[in-house]
């Protein structure tokens, strides 16, 4: 038996042990389902504007630095490191990124930022790796420290210089955007029509090819990526042995301090890729405290997907996505989103009544029964709720998904080298 094939069968969790798969008709029957229940709510509420072309190309904006942060947790939480640094990593790529891309180009920004977060990866891989420091506290160290050094180096290399000044950086030339001709146009004409599910579908289309990024193709391409190198190659295998049995591991040859501190370098990287792309593709400036969250976040839709690019994918765009109602049509938005919670809600309710959940059930009827209320007595939410819906939504998800997760098995688990012999 080979090595890979050896540590897969160690390391791998028991067939009986988890939960069934999802097939692809079936994953894809949940998306069109609900894709008409967005629909149905559009044609309700009367905000047109939940599905528009201009709403889904917000909403991949802003998804992508929670996505890129929460792929760079998945590397390092794969192989066993807890990385709560991801927003310190992603302040160092913001200021690295804006730093050289106002003076060598948008692209060797990128490269910078890339850079800058690698540093703080390597930085949290010494910590707890090599000296065994607890992965939170590192964490909540790097963060802190990033801010005070992006901070200093703000005096010296934006301050006086036009357009700059100690908390934000000169303008960034922008990255070229793509869109693609006539098929753009055809979608947003048919969006603009409002017909149940079609123009819905027209929107969302037409949101992935009007005005995209490059770098947000990138990005986008990042996540199979991941997927392939994690799941599917020798290289993967082993980093993610490290996450589920570093003395298993070690037994069968794998050098695991070499794994984590690539998998924690990468994770860095991937997160200052994220605070690149809010400097140099979402601002074009680089402002002191703009990552706001984003690393937590993130962290919370790696949480949310389970540790698995997909489902990491779809709660970063959960949040893009919730963020960008209330940028679009605000409070509007946002109201029609209380009658989509209230029929999931509804929902919920049947689905623990199959499952013999009578507690849960009677909780889940009696919020969709208060959610119902306030959006048929109502005609706009208040502008802090607007606010605060993200948030509020982000912890909806991970509490109701909080059954089905499953960590690796010595994610945050300290190790010392040579506890396999």
């Amino acid at each position: 038996m080979s090595t890979s094939k050896a540590t897969a069968a160690r390391v791998a969790p028991t067939k009986g042990g988890g939960r069934r798969k999802l097939s692809l008709p079936v994953v894809l029957l949940i998306i069109a389902g609900a894709l008409a229940l967005v629909s149905l709510v559009r044609l309700i509420s009367g905000a047109n504007d939940v599905t528009s072309v201009g709403q889904v190309a917000g909403a991949l904006e802003l998804a992508v630095p929670i996505g890129l942060a929460g792929l760079g947790g998945l590397w390092a939480e794969r192989a066993g490191v807890v990385n709560i640094g991801l927003e310190g990593m992603m302040v160092l790529g913001t200021w690295f990124g804006a730093w050289a891309g106002f003076q060598w180009g948008p692209w060797v920004g990128v490269l910078f930022g890339i850079l800058g977060g690698c540093l703080g990866g390597l930085l949290h891989a010494v910590i707890t790796v090599t000296f065994g420091v607890n992965h939170i506290v590192s964490g909540v160290a790097i963060n802190i420290l990033a801010v005070g050094v992006t901070r200093y180096l703000s005096n010296f290399a934006f301050d006086g210089i036009q357009g700059g000044s100690s908390k934000q950086s000169p303008r960034i030339d922008p990255i070229d955007k793509i869109t693609i001709p006539g098929l753009s146009d055809w979608l947003q004409a048919l969006q603009q029509q409002h017909w149940f599910l079609i123009s819905d579908l027209a929107g969302i289309l037409g949101g992935l090819v009007t005005g995209l990024s490059l770098l947000t193709v990138v990005a986008l391409l990042l996540i199979p990526a991941t997927w392939w190198i994690l799941w599917r190659t020798p290289f993967g295998l082993r980093l993610r042995s490290c996450g589920e049995s570093p003395v298993a591991a070690e037994t069968l040859g794998v050098n695991v301090y070499k794994y984590k501190y690539i998998a924690v370098t990468v994770s860095g990287g991937l997160a200052g890729l994220g605070g690149a792309f809010l400097a140099i593709v979402a601002t074009g400036i680089y402002q002191e405290g703009q990552t706001g969250g984003r690393g937590y976040i993130g962290l919370a839709a790696m949480i949310f997907g389970n540790w698995m690019p997909g489902g990491m994918a779809l709660g970063a765009g959960l949040f893009g996505f919730t963020d960008s109602l209330k940028l679009r049509g605000g409070a509007e938005n946002v109201h029609a989103m209380l009658l989509l919670l209230a029929i999931l809600l509804v929902i919920a309710v049947f689905w623990q009544l199959y499952r013999k959940k009578y507690v849960a059930a009677v909780i889940s009827a009696a919020v969709s029964a208060l959610l119902f209320t306030w959006y048929f007595l109502t005609d706009q939410v208040p502008s802090q709720f607007v606010d605060a819906a993200p948030y509020v939504t982000t912890l909806l998800v991970l509490s109701l998904s909080a059954q089905r997760l499953r960590m690796p098995k010595a994610d945050g688990v300290p190790y010392r080298k040579g506890e396999g012999k």
